[in-house]
């Protein structure tokens, strides 16, 4: 199943995705795509009805929200490909590198990208979104992470490198929580339809440009390691998004030039759809 949310900031509805491009609302099944939904979902596949026991919708001209309504918690997974690592100057790690960033940075998958005052080196990440849909708390081993995933989702980690490694007193958060860093979506692709998750090519492009062009299949530490691996330090709430890392081909590389005003960036990743994002002053 594809899950999207439609609407104004705030005032968004939940939507089911039909391969032939048909929408159905699902506001009769739950008030929005969140935890509590997911969780439910989880317990109970058949608590969305096939397509046609659904009312059908025209989303024609209306915004389309983050997939998923505010998490209670973003983290994200850095250096998680060996090319992006060298290219940040970094060897791999030697296990998963964790920060944090705060939920009311997801926006929309269409909406601006606001750059933040001061800023000079804004950067763009495409990455692989993993969301949680069941509770996950010391999980026994990775064998155990896929019944804990709800599905994925595109996601661009915006970063700020200056605020993030030459101001940051150490940790990371100060270059990756500025309003806006975090586009999801456009849907939400349940786990089951997306099936191997390290199988996936991600693509990046600014203003046209080709950026970066991976594959999941090169992460050091595979998605199903990664909610095993984190289970063990927190506690993983359905609703939850995990950002997976990102490969090389940043502007942080020095290849590249950092995001400005007016630039576009557009990110994608095989079977989850794509996104764009103009960048716009704070």
């Amino acid at each position: 199943m594809r899950f999207m949310r439609v609407g104004e900031p705030g005032s968004e509805r939940p939507v089911l995705v039909c391969p032939e491009g048909l929408h159905y609302d699902l506001s009769g099944i739950t008030g929005d795509i969140d935890g509590d939904f997911l969780a439910a979902l989880g317990e109970n596949p058949r608590l969305v009805p096939d397509e046609p026991k659904l009312p059908e919708t025209d989303i024609t001209g209306l915004r389309i929200g983050a997939p998923v309504a505010r998490p209670s918690a973003l983290l994200c997974i850095g250096q998680n490909y060996a090319a992006h690592a060298a290219e940040s100057g970094a060897l791999p790690p030697e296990q998963p590198i964790l920060f944090y960033k705060s939920p009311n940075t997801v926006v929309g998958p269409y909406d601006d990208v606001l750059i933040p005052r001061g800023s000079e080196k804004t950067d763009w990440e495409v990455e692989l979104a993993v969301v949680i849909g069941r509770r996950a708390s010391y999980l026994d081993s990775p064998a155990d992470a896929a019944a804990h995933i709800a599905g994925y989702a595109v996601s661009n980690d915006v970063s700020e490198r200056a605020f993030q490694l030459e101001q940051s007193g150490g940790q990371w958060s100060k270059g990756k929580s500025c309003a806006t860093f975090n586009p999801l979506g456009p849907v939400l692709v349940t786990a089951d339809e997306v099936g191997d998750p390290q199988r996936l090519r991600l693509r990046s492009y600014v203003n046209g440009e080709p950026r970066q062009d991976s594959s999941t299949a090169d992460m050091i530490f595979s998605v199903a390691h990664l909610v095993h691996h984190l289970s063990q330090y927190l506690v993983l709430e359905p609703g939850d998004i995990i950002n997976t890392g990102t490969p090389q081909g940043v502007a942080l590389s020095g290849r590249f030039p950092y995001l400005g005003d007016k630039d576009v960036m557009e990110v994608e990743i095989s079977g989850l759809g794509r996104q764009r994002s103009v960048c716009r002053p704070a």
